[in-house]
């Protein structure tokens, strides 16, 4: 496949994102069946192109004129109406319209069945090149689906299901999740709000949600404690708490609730976040009472693989931003990618775009292949799915930021998307658990599921895939940073749990690097046999390198290390690699 000539663009919009992104598409090929990934490939490429054209477009617009809150009408009544700008109402009806949320949930044109979810993660990742912001209510949308589809009983929840995966602008509502309390943040079992029981499924309640995005969303999910539930999460019940009272086609008598104001965000515009004062709301119970925060679990591990894919889809446009650029640009005389320095940047920047974005997509595969009936799958989920978005989050804040210094100036101000893309990163370290709750998150995943056993065995498949003498010596040393691995998991198993604790963030970091650097050795792999071509075992080697190889006393200065330089077209602009030609150039055994 020819390289990709950057430097005919003038920027990183008005251009078919599918098709300039061939790390995204290998993965898309990698983790859909056949059958699927032929349906599927024609409309993310079209997608691709109305994202790259009309949505990019509108983002910046809306980020410009974000929604407004009105809270009362001009009697002073309750009104909680959002005001958002056309340019908005157009960019849903073109994601909603493409079944971004419906095909994952029901029979899409020409298909028999339903996508797997990894479908409807690929969507969002296209999405997220143009507006991440956006990408928060498609993935909340989807997620309380998920719910209803899996728990929901009764008309009026069946109905909001219904409406939820359509894919007709005037038929289709969004959803939302109300976890967070301003007495609880990340501490959800401290939520406060109480349900009333009212009749059948329907209940009261009453309290304050801190931090709700997508705030007037048809269909939220919030969790309340019924009378005399235990403390902890182990009370919490779940409820759909309507915009309006009755089913999704009831629009006539208001909740009772008031959106209070609006958050002054330093990013992710697009998407209205506020405080909530439920005053005897109107919710309908979501399964069994005090069972509420296992129901929400389902969709916070979507919600948790929608952050890192909005993470590495933020990675792939500010990645394409800084390469235009850098062709584009010339200093003293030359494109400043001529430079060696920005070579070296260039490909450290796609290597992580790279990896960050086949991690995710196996993790996602996992995901959907639990959520498919695969109970095996749901420990290996456990391990993966909580260091995704851990990891990609803080990949995607420090890709940004090094793509607006690529930019110079320009990249600092808003007439340039790296300003934006860097405000809307910011908050994904925050979003669906902070760095440090997910660490710990990996550790009970660790200690209640023994999540090690499906996490170690999969590493080993990826490495036992592996046989070309051209990933020879990065498989060795992948082997070595596997068995530290394992040391590890047994070590921290050990001690106690105020240790365990304190290195949880180190063990999620070394649980991405090998696993992440297996699958690349394995993906490869597969490049070699189906296409002859080395590439990408190329980033696997480069990816091991700076992860997983300790640099001497000299950082590495010494080693004689011109990867970079030689490497440059292969890895930034998608050149073919020879395999041979990487064998041919290791060194002799003594």
């Amino acid at each position: 496949m020819d390289p990709i000539d950057y430097g005919r663009f003038e920027a990183g919009r008005h251009v078919n994102y599918f098709d300039l992104d061939r790390t995204f598409r290998r993965e898309v090929a990698r983790v859909l069946d056949e059958a699927e990934h032929e349906w599927a490939e024609p409309r993310l490429r079209e997608f691709g192109e109305a994202v790259g054209h009309t949505v990019a477009d509108n983002a910046d617009t809306v980020d410009d004129h974000g929604p407004e809150l009105h809270t009362y009408d001009a009697h002073g009544n309750v009104q909680n109406e959002v005001e958002y700008h056309p340019a908005q109402y157009e960019n849903e009806r073109i994601a909603y319209g493409a079944g971004i949320v419906a095909d994952a949930f029901e029979a899409p044109p020409g298909r028999d069945g339903a996508m797997p979810l990894t479908h409807h993660l690929a969507m969002e990742y296209l999405l997220s090149y143009a507006d991440p912001g956006f990408t928060c209510p498609v993935s909340m949308t989807g997620g309380v689906a998920l719910v209803l589809d899996k728990y929901g009983e009764g008309d009026v929840l069946d109905s909001y299901y219904e409406r939820l995966v359509a894919r007709d602008g005037d038929e289709n509502v969004e959803g939302a999740m109300f976890l967070t309390e301003e007495q609880g943040g990340s501490d959800v079992g401290a939520n406060e709000t109480v349900a009333e029981h009212v009749a059948g499924r329907e209940y009261e309640l009453t309290g304050e949600k801190w931090f709700c995005s997508n705030i007037d969303a048809e269909g939220t999910l919030a969790l309340a404690r019924t009378p005399d539930a235990p403390d902890g999460t182990k009370g919490l019940s779940l409820f759909l708490v309507p915009h309006t009272k009755g089913d999704a086609d009831e629009t006539d008598e208001l909740n009772d609730q008031r959106y209070r104001r609006l958050k002054d965000k330093l990013g992710t515009i697009s998407v209205p976040t506020g405080e909530v004062e439920l005053q005897g709301a109107t919710g309908y119970l979501v399964g069994e009472e005090e069972r509420g925060f296992k129901y929400m679990t389902d969709m916070l591990n979507l919600e948790r693989l929608s952050n890192a894919t909005a993470s590495v889809a933020i990675m792939g446009r500010c990645l394409l931003e800084a390469k235009v650029h850098a062709a584009n640009r010339e200093a003293f005389g030359s494109p400043i990618q001529e430079y060696p320095l920005m070579k070296r940047d260039l490909v450290d920047m796609a290597v992580d775009h790279e990896a960050a974005t086949a991690y995710t997509f196996d993790a996602g595969r996992v995901l959907a292949e639990r959520e498919a009936g695969d109970d095996e799958a749901y420990r290996l989920m456990r391990a993966l799915v909580p260091v995704a978005k851990y990891r990609t989050a803080r990949l995607a804040v420090d890709t940004a930021s090094y793509a607006m210094e690529v930019l110079g100036g320009n990249g600092y101000v808003n007439d340039f998307v790296t300003h934006r893309m860097l405000r809307d990163a910011q908050v994904l370290p925050i979003w669906e658990g902070t760095s440090n709750i997910l660490s710990l998150d990996l550790l009970r995943g660790l200690e209640s599921e023994d999540a090690h056993e499906p996490l170690l065995a999969e590493i080993r498949a990826n490495l036992d895939a592996v046989e070309h003498p051209a990933l020879a010596e990065t498989k060795t040393a992948v082997e070595a940073a596997n068995a530290d691995l394992g040391t590890a998991m047994a070590t921290l198993a050990t001690e106690d749990g105020d240790y365990a604790q304190l290195q949880a963030k180190e063990l999620a970091d070394l649980v991405f690097d090998v696993y992440t650097a297996a699958l690349l050795c394995r993906e490869g792999q597969t490049e070699i046999d189906e296409a002859d071509d080395a590439r990408t075992a190329l980033v696997a080697e480069r990816f091991v390198d700076r992860h997983l190889r300790e640099p001497g006393g000299d950082r590495g200065i010494g080693d004689g290390d011109r990867f970079a330089l030689e490497r440059f077209d292969a890895v930034v602009r998608y050149g073919s690699v020879d395999p041979e030609s990487l064998v041919d150039a290791a060194p002799a055994d003594d």
